[in-house]
């Protein structure tokens, strides 16, 4: 089967974010259209999204354990050691048990 060259214009922000997407999902921009094409003709239409997840669960967790901080230190357990970290969990769960 014979190759063609497709062309198009498109301004040069579109062109820079969309290929910044597609660097970071693993591909180049021109791989990405053609996956574009190949699927537009397997499924006979517009064929699929492929996004990157929104990072707001990133930012939620990272709200949350800045959270956790705050509450630590003003209760002025933030500097607690791993062992006596684990020595509460351990008299919580016994006195839970017992």
């Amino acid at each position: 089967m014979a190759n063609s060259l497709v062309q198009f214009r498109v301004d040069d922000m579109t062109r820079l974010q969309a290929a910044s997407i597609c660097e970071r999902l693993g591909i180049d921009l021109s791989t990405a259209m053609r996956m574009f094409l190949s699927r537009i003709v397997q499924e006979n239409g517009i064929p699929f999204s492929m996004k990157l997840e929104n990072d707001h669960g990133a930012k939620a967790a990272l709200a949350a354990m800045k959270e956790a901080s705050r509450i630590a230190a003003e209760n002025g357990i933030s500097e607690m050691t791993l062992d006596e970290i684990n020595e509460e969990i351990s008299a919580a769960r016994s006195a839970m048990e017992g």
